[in-house]
């Protein structure tokens, strides 16, 4: 009984330090968060034509290390704007991680794009998007 009681507390011990390491991670630094918003204010500035401004839009939101690129499109029959994510980039010790969100709002990490230490690079990887993966 003391040997599955130890078990158990062990378990719950190993459980609360999972928890307690992911809380550890740390947001962005402030000169790499402005060197992102720097690129993606650029990016999103030339990604749609002018002429098109109005029909489209692309955005970006910064939480924590994630990065998400957001498309936003004129709703059927109102004045309001729909956003849908297009791609998701997450920042941890391997470098920049490409990740793309399935029906269900899950995101999934993209095996096949090596983590990068440049932002730039694993972003013009989303652009050409040579699977049809992100864009359609």
């Amino acid at each position: 009984m003391q040997q599955r009681y130890e078990k158990s507390m062990n378990w719950i011990k190993g459980q609360l330090k999972i928890k307690i390491h992911k809380k550890k991670e740390k947001n962005m630094d402030e000169f790499t968060k402005t060197k992102v918003k720097k690129i993606m204010d650029e990016y999103i500035r030339s990604k749609i034509p002018k002429q098109l401004q109005d029909q489209i839009k692309m955005n970006y939101k910064i939480r924590g290390n994630n990065v998400t690129i957001i498309e936003e499109r004129p709703a059927f029959r109102s004045e309001q704007w729909v956003q849908h994510d297009i791609a998701q980039l997450r920042r941890d010790e391997e470098g920049w991680k490409v990740y793309w969100k399935d029906s269900r709002s899950k995101w999934h990490y993209v095996d096949d794009i090596e983590p990068n230490e440049s932002f730039e690079k694993q972003l013009e990887i989303i652009d050409k998007d040579n699977r049809g993966m992100f864009w359609g």
